[in-house]
């Protein structure tokens, strides 16, 4: 699926060391999504290269292409799953 990385996004790759493909494989299947108050997309996934921690990436999906907000670890998403 077409999507075009923020300019935040895109420092937050750098800053957290999260890779470009791990983002990727979240869009493209994630273990689960749900549709946040923002009417932002936010997709999760366990990476496993990275210790099966949940990547939580953020996207706006009413642009063209698909534009990813931000990208982080998140903690929390363990417990809510």
């Amino acid at each position: 699926m077409d999507f075009k990385l923020s300019a935040h996004t895109q420092d937050m790759l750098k800053e957290r060391n999260i890779l470009e493909d791990w983002v990727k494989r979240t869009f493209d299947k994630p273990d689960w999504e749900n549709i946040g108050k923002d009417n932002n997309i936010h997709y999760f996934k366990s990476i496993t290269e990275h210790e099966g921690r949940i990547l939580h990436v953020v996207v706006n999906p009413h642009v063209s292409p698909k534009k990813v907000v931000t990208v982080f670890f998140d903690r929390k998403a363990r417990r809510q799953k």
